[in-house]
């Protein structure tokens, strides 16, 4: 008596519910898993941020080293108000009006774009770069965009405004492997944040595009334009009263 023949295909069946199952999990970690670490950084400051990781790879990947990281987080009561004012400036004067994403900035900066014929560019909210910061990467693909947007829509929902701005204030890469304000000030100019002339408060908002290139206590022509144009635009700047000190 001949033995059965299996059913055709049957034998591929049970592998393809098992990689199904591994892609419907991978799924579901990826849907799943920005919304909680957002809610720990409601409450708790990261050990560790995503640019933290990339710029410890690179060191690695030089022969330089893991490199000294410098951080010294403040509560956005102890931040000096000019330089909360200054970055806002700076960065994302219409941060309490929108909801992660400037629309009317990203059309400027396409029609930018579409005039010079370069890549847009500009249009980053200061809750994209938190997202970005804390737990994502540096550089331009669609796979990062993507998630920064994901990330980006889960802050909003999930942690108040003052909340983003702390954070943002606390982790931004402000030199190599200088991370905030606190560490900023005392790196760059020997003084804690408060200590710091309005002058070297808005110079350390200009420095925020190209943090590893430009030296505040040697500034370049751009980057002393940029720190008076902050100065300039700061006093028509709308913001509540949140920092430390009078209002610059």
């Amino acid at each position: 008596m001949k033995p059965r023949r299996a059913a055709k295909g049957g034998g591929a069946r049970p592998w393809r519910r098992r990689i199904a199952r591994i892609a419907l999990a991978a799924v579901l970690v990826l849907l799943l898993l920005p919304p909680l670490q957002v809610l720990a950084v409601r409450w708790f400051d990261p050990p560790i941020t995503g640019i933290e990781l990339q710029r410890r790879v690179e060191s690695w990947r030089s022969g330089a080293g893991s490199g000294g990281v410098s951080r010294a987080p403040l509560p956005i009561e102890q931040i000096p108000r000019y330089y909360l004012r200054c970055v806002v400036t700076a960065e994302d004067s219409r941060f309490l009006a929108h909801r992660g994403f400037d629309w009317r900035e990203m059309r400027e900066a396409a029609a930018r774009a579409k005039r010079t014929g370069r890549p847009a560019r500009g249009a980053s909210t200061i809750t994209m770069q938190c997202a970005r910061t804390l737990f994502l990467w540096q550089g331009r693909s669609w796979i990062r965009k993507g998630l920064e947007a994901y990330y980006t829509l889960w802050m909003e929902w999930l942690l108040p405004k003052r909340r983003i701005l702390e954070l943002y204030l606390n982790q931004i890469e402000m030199g190599k492997g200088i991370y905030g304000i606190g560490a900023a000030a005392r790196h760059h100019y020997g003084r804690e944040p408060w200590e710091l002339a309005k002058s070297q408060q808005a110079m350390l908002a200009a420095l925020l595009p190209a943090p590893r290139t430009w030296n505040p206590r040697a500034p370049s022509v751009r980057l002393r334009w940029r720190q008076n144009l902050i100065r300039a635009r700061e006093p028509m700047l709308v913001f509540p009263p949140w920092g430390r000190g009078a209002e610059g």
